[in-house]
């Protein structure tokens, strides 16, 4: 055998190294160590303690063994047990293992003694390395805290690069296979700097370690406190009466008193047992207290009993307004049908029409009527989806959706909500609240609707919606689709005649401390404030000039000594100032190019006057008064008509040749669209090409096909009482709109003569004054659809 080999018992250590020159102390349990070591004490041999490359092995072999390790001397054993020792070690030279030649009963193998490198001369390369090293031992030194003096007095003493390595290394914590990494090296300077970069990496980790140790001893230290404080909170509030455990108790009685589906208890009860668990003055706890207030505060299993009566209802819809006969009739019927079966779910009623004419306080006496609980909900301007559904209850200042709180609000679970201005709803980035609504106006499914805050069922079947709306434009087709829509027409000028002398005349005058008898308001003049001084679909500006009128009456009553005052009409320009809608329509002139068309506002029906003229020029038609495109088109269709029969009619052939055609349609700052002013546009043309005068006191509405065909119009019932405000006397409608004539008032259709047309044909027949149409040629009627050219075409 070699000098420099050896063949002597081996110690597989697990996560230990030893390096030479150093003294280490480790147990020792495993059966093949315990012999191995009894061997080396024996025989006075050394032994090979050698690093495992995994701890997890238990009988190692030689590839689970490094090949470098270190000839030590068993200095001491001390037994600890039947199956563990305690032994010390001192480390001598550097070996490699060869062959590991036996593993039973314990390790021996062949190992060659390592020759280590000269020692290395004093440079400043060297002074540098070794200063490197002990600033880097002493700040992890530092750090770490568990460092004997003795080992850091022999650092700061060593000035050997290689034994300054080996000894930090084995006095040091650092992983076992980074130890095995500076073992095996051989060059002192090259194992220095090896081991700075895993001291300078241990100083980095303790150094974090403190400061993670420094903030959770800071939070510890915080939560110490707080509970010591919660502690006194709790004593306190024992001593106030107001303990935290009688909050849950009272919570738990709140819980037990309400007629709650299963589901719904579960859940409450959880929320409750997990408000028990929570820190009183914690975020969370607040989060679920604040639940738990609105969810049973809700009225759940509470009814009232509804005064299902047709007659009763009828009454306080004729107590309150005056008119609308369709409308309350169909109300009434709704009310039958909830008579006739009373376990019928909700209804939900859509009420349309222009503003003023009482949209909302129907809603209002029918609530009352039925001894409904009341709860009105403005969506005029909602965008958030969340205001219908509320907010997640985690969010910070989290709240039920205008459904839920309107529930909460009327106290019971059958209230009438009325859901006003539901065409008003707009959508964002925050969600589309017109969607979120239908779910809740669906009777097949709003029994268990599900609001974002509350996370539990709420049946909404038993509650009565009423929406208002002005216009259906703007409302989604799903969600119309789900309602069922009743029309609110305008008011007739007798019905706000009526409702003046009887509603609002009464109510200003008491408003304004005035005794019956005091303001006398002759007919007359009411009508005339109807006319000249409001232009409106409903009565509130009227309202608002009645209630001027009393200010008047105050005045004079106070500053005047008077007993009583009487307004007539011609006391109105002084009352009320000049009149802000003067007639400007002129309906008894006959003039060429001026025809008085209809139209429909939200305000109601208006006078639409078309003026026509002709001018030498290109052929071009000029279109003003700030038209939409419906109503553009309407004119180029008329336009077309025209020049399409122009021999027919007696107009210049080549008039689009060398004639210019302005329509204008006046207060041009008015936008105004529809297709219902095409006879009206074709009328003032023909009166313009052939200087035909238009006879005095007509209006007409119609739109006009290329074929000079006259197709129905909406809005006749407003449009026809705009006719008989402003003196007209004879009216041409189209002949699909006769079955519209049952629903005007009785007083307009007695004041109007109507004039049923299909042609344009008969528009001129009836529009043009006798004297010219003397004067003209005889114009040949307008053939059929079915015959003339179209027929040839078929052919």
């Amino acid at each position: 055998m070699e000098p420099n080999t050896l063949n002597i018992p081996v110690l597989a250590l697990r996560g230990l190294t030893v390096f030479p020159h150093t003294n280490l102390t480790f147990d020792v349990e495993r059966r093949i160590s315990i012999k191995a070591l009894e061997v080396a004490m024996e025989t006075g041999q050394e032994i090979f303690l050698v690093t495992q490359r995994e701890i997890g092995v238990e009988k190692p072999t030689e590839k689970d063994l490094y090949t470098m390790g270190t000839v030590s001397r068993v200095t001491q054993i001390l037994r600890l047990g039947k199956s563990s020792l305690r032994v010390m070690v001192e480390g001598g030279r550097r070996a490699c293992l060869r062959r590991l030649w036996q593993t039973e009963p314990y390790l021996q193998g062949h190992v060659e003694l390592v020759e280590e490198n000269a020692g290395v001369s004093n440079t400043p390369r060297t002074e540098a390395l070794l200063r490197q090293t002990c600033g880097l031992f002493q700040d992890y030194a530092q750090l770490a805290g568990n460092v004997a003096e003795e080992v850091t007095a022999t650092v700061l003493d060593s000035q050997d690069p290689g034994f300054l390595a080996d000894f930090i290394a084995q006095n040091t914590a650092l992983r076992y296979d980074d130890k095995q990494a500076i073992l095996e090296e051989l060059s002192p300077l090259v194992r220095l700097r090896k081991l700075n970069g895993f001291l300078a990496r241990e100083r980095d980790v303790l150094s974090y370690e403190r400061q993670m140790e420094g903030k959770v001893r800071d939070e510890l230290a915080q939560q110490q406190k707080e509970q010591i404080l919660r502690t006194q909170i709790r004593v306190l509030q024992g001593e106030l009466g107001e303990d935290e455990d009688s909050e849950i108790d009272e919570y738990r009685q709140k819980l037990e008193s309400l007629k709650l589906e299963d589901e719904t208890r579960q859940h409450l009860e959880k929320e409750i047992n997990k408000l028990a668990k929570q820190p009183y003055v914690s975020a969370e706890a607040s989060v679920i207290r604040n639940y738990l207030d609105v969810c049973l505060e809700l009225p759940w299993g509470t009814y009232t009993k509804e005064r299902v009566n047709v007659d009763a209802v009828r009454r306080a819809l004729d107590r309150d307004h005056f008119g609308m006969e369709k409308v309350k009739e169909r109300i009434l019927e709704s009310i039958a049908v909830r008579q006739m079966n009373p376990e019928g779910k909700g209804q939900i009623i859509c009420l349309v029409g222009p503003p003023g004419v009482g949209k909302t306080s129907i809603a209002l006496s029918v609530a009352k009527a039925l001894n409904r609980k009341l709860d009105r909900i403005s969506l005029g301007g909602v965008r958030d989806e969340a205001d219908i559904r509320g907010h997640r209850k985690t969010y910070i200042g989290a709240m039920p959706g205008r459904i839920v709180e309107g529930i909460s609000r009327s106290g019971t679970m059958n209230p009438l909500l009325v859901l006003d201005e539901i065409d008003k709803l707009s959508g964002d980035y925050r969600g589309d609240p017109a969607s979120a609504l239908l779910e809740v106006l669906d009777s097949e499914q709003n029994h268990a609707f599900r609001d974002h805050f509350l996370e539990v069922p709420l049946d909404l079947s038993q509650v009565m919606f009423i929406t208002t709306a002005n216009s259906l434009d703007t409302i989604p087709r799903p969600l119309l689709d789900r309602m069922e829509v009743i029309q609110l027409s305008s008011y007739t000028d007798e019905e706000k005649i009526q409702i003046a002398k009887n509603h609002l005349l009464p109510k200003q005058m008491k408003e304004h401390g005035l005794k019956k008898g005091v303001l006398r308001i002759d007919d007359e003049a009411v009508r005339a404030v109807i006319r000249d001084y409001t232009r409106e679909s409903g009565v509130r500006q009227l309202e608002r000039r009645l209630a001027a009128l009393c200010r008047k009456a105050d005045m004079q009553l106070l500053t005047k000594a008077v007993k009583r005052v009487t307004v007539t009409e011609k006391d109105l320009p002084k009352l009320l100032n000049m009149q802000p809608y003067p007639p400007t329509v002129h309906v008894d002139r006959e003039e060429i190019g001026v025809v008085n068309g209809l139209a429909w506002t939200e305000a109601g029906g208006e006078i639409l006057e078309v003026e026509v003229n002709v001018m030498e020029g290109s052929g071009k038609l000029e279109l003003t008064g700030n038209l939409g495109d419906v109503m553009k088109e309407s004119a180029q269709a008329a336009y077309s008509c025209l020049r399409s029969r122009a021999k027919a009619l007696g107009i210049d052939p080549d008039f689009y040749k060398n004639r210019d055609i302005h329509v204008h349609f006046p207060e041009g700052a008015v936008p105004k669209d529809g297709p219902s002013a095409g006879i009206a546009m074709a009328t003032a043309m023909l009166s313009v090409l052939t200087d035909r005068k238009i006879k005095a006191g007509i209006a007409m509405t119609g739109e006009i096909t290329l074929r000079g065909r006259v197709l129905p119009i909406g809005g006749l019932k407003e449009k026809t009482m705009a006719a008989k405000r402003y003196g007209i006397r004879t009216v041409l409608i189209p002949q699909d709109n006769v079955r519209d004539l049952e629903e005007i008032d009785q007083t307009v259709r007695a004041a109007l003569r109507f004039v049923p047309v299909e042609t344009v044909d008969q528009v001129f027949d009836e529009v043009f004054c006798r004297e010219a149409e003397k004067k003209a040629e005889a114009i040949p009627a307008f053939l059929p659809v079915e015959s003339g050219t179209e027929a040839a075409l078929r052919q």
